[in-house]
């Protein structure tokens, strides 16, 4: 998962532009941590980073809707890492989504094709 186009014919579904505001914690770290994601599809997210975790961590991520009716959460595994000055975007992580339940991914592709309408 990246970033960039460059690697799109990798995904397994477009990315949607986003701004969600997205809190994330993983076995290090007691309290939850809040970055920005900038794209979202199905199967992962692109999260803002100053200093991600590293590749193949697993994280707990969960974020609202913007009127907060409802709460999306699951594990996702950090498959990229883009340094600061890396690459064309922030930095930050690529993530692939591994454990959601089935209301939380129909949650993910609705807002995914909203946007893309």
């Amino acid at each position: 998962m990246s970033a960039d186009s460059s690697d799109g014919d990798r995904r397994r579904s477009p990315r949607t532009p986003v701004t969600l505001l997205v809190q994330y914690r993983f076995d290090t770290l007691e309290d939850f941590v809040a970055e920005y994601a900038t794209n979202l599809s199905p199967g992962g997210m692109f999260l803002q980073a100053r200093k991600p975790p590293p590749v193949g961590s697993l994280l707990y991520v969960q974020f609202s809707l913007k009127d907060g009716s409802k709460l999306i959460e699951g594990l996702a595994r950090v498959v990229r890492e883009v340094a600061a000055g890396g690459g064309s975007g922030p930095p930050g992580m690529g993530l692939e989504f591994v454990q959601f339940d089935e209301p939380s991914l129909a949650l993910i592709r609705q807002i995914c094709e909203g946007r893309a309408r």
